[in-house]
């Protein structure tokens, strides 16, 4: 990723390619579901102070599978506002079947642009 990226689209397509393991989206799935979590939580007991747990599920899951299971550099230094929408596009394109957790039965892997 040497030249900068100038569109979204062109950014999904690379974020998808950084997340292919398994068990990297199995862990960006658990973080933005225990961000889900954390936010109800404090919306039902009014409990501000466990928001600071956001950024650790948010960023810790996914920056633990980009050292140890995918074994690259995280978009999020580079593309942070695209990097987190990401994510989130990630989980619910997961959760509805959009996208499959093996990672390579998506039409990235086709060749087929989204």
């Amino acid at each position: 990723m040497s030249e900068r990226i100038k569109t979204y689209d062109e950014f999904y397509e690379f974020y998808l390619g950084e997340h292919k393991k398994l068990g990297t989206r199995i862990f960006h799935f658990l973080g933005i579901l225990f961000v889900f979590i954390v936010i109800g939580f404090v919306i039902f007991t009014g409990k501000e102070r466990f928001l600071w747990y956001i950024p650790i599920f948010g960023y810790g899951f996914a920056w633990l599978s980009h050292a140890f299971i995918e074994r690259n550099k995280p978009a999020t230094f580079k593309y942070p506002l695209w990097s987190l929408l990401s994510d989130f596009k990630l989980f619910f394109e997961l959760l509805i079947g959009k996208q499959k957790f093996n990672g390579n039965n998506s039409d990235l892997t086709k060749g087929e642009k989204y």
